[in-house]
């Protein structure tokens, strides 16, 4: 039996009188790759600033591993977050950037454990292939290679759910698709849950074990790719989602072809 890692009931958010949330609901599973799939301004990174505890949900609750966490800080959720415009330190190197948050930590303060985290930020970098790039600052590097950092410092943090924003909406094609087979490949190392921010459909439809899809505040419809393909809950999903994602896999091959 699959176990919830999340368990969000009648979400709700209200900026200046406008809702952004309206009553959403869903399961996260463990272990689960889950896109949540909208154009701008549907409500998905408001979801995802709430999950992290950024934002404070105007109403209903987030419960993680059994235990609400509504009100729980950012700090004390086991969460990490990869942001769209990777958020390095400009002026730290690669490994500084990565080992930062765990070398700040009270606990880490003994020479011993300063060791440690060393290490582990140097294991981290060699997987996401960024060794020869160790001692440069993130100005020095391309935009997929800041992501790696910026995904190598979120994993040092032992995070056992990552939430992704839009974190490939800046990249060329090649780099997206490399990115893409590098975060599945840690979700399967890591087994970690993922929670990923798109507009792409091409990008949900090709990573995802499910897709949350959503339209003006409201969720429209959950569930697998297979699923959605062969059963859009209307015809808001056969449009936005289907049509869409037929014009993004023909660019895709007319890009594969070239």
């Amino acid at each position: 039996m699959e176990k919830i890692k999340l368990k969000v009931r009648d979400l709700e958010m209200e900026y200046d009188g406008k809702r952004a949330l309206d009553k959403v609901s869903f399961n996260v599973q463990d272990g689960e790759f889950l896109s949540i799939l909208g154009p701008s301004g549907c409500g998905k990174t408001t979801i995802l600033r709430i999950l992290i505890g950024l934002l404070k949900p105007t109403g209903g609750t987030v419960t993680k591993d059994g235990i609400d966490i509504t009100d729980i800080s950012p700090a004390g959720r086991g969460m990490g977050i990869v942001f769209q415009n990777y958020a390095l330190f400009e002026n730290m190197t690669v490994l500084e950037n990565v080992e930062y948050a765990l070398k700040i930590r009270k606990e880490n303060k003994a020479n011993e454990a300063r060791q440690a985290v060393r290490e582990k930020a140097l294991a981290l970098i060699q997987q996401m292939d960024l060794t020869e790039h160790i001692d440069k600052k993130p100005a020095m590097l391309s935009g997929g290679q800041q992501q790696r950092v910026a995904i190598a410092r979120t994993l040092i943090m032992n995070p056992d759910i990552i939430m992704f924003d839009e974190p490939m909406s800046a990249l060329d094609v090649a780099t997206r698709l490399s990115l893409r087979k590098e975060i599945k490949r840690i979700q399967a190392e890591f087994k970690t849950t993922m929670i990923y921010i798109t507009h792409d459909q091409e990008e949900a439809f090709a990573m995802s074990d499910r897709i949350m899809v959503m339209k003006e505040a409201h969720l429209v419809q959950i569930d697998t790719p297979q699923n959605i393909i062969s059963n859009p809950a209307n015809d808001y999903v056969k449009d936005f989602v289907l049509s869409n994602l037929q014009a993004k896999i023909d660019s895709l091959l007319k890009y594969v072809k070239v």
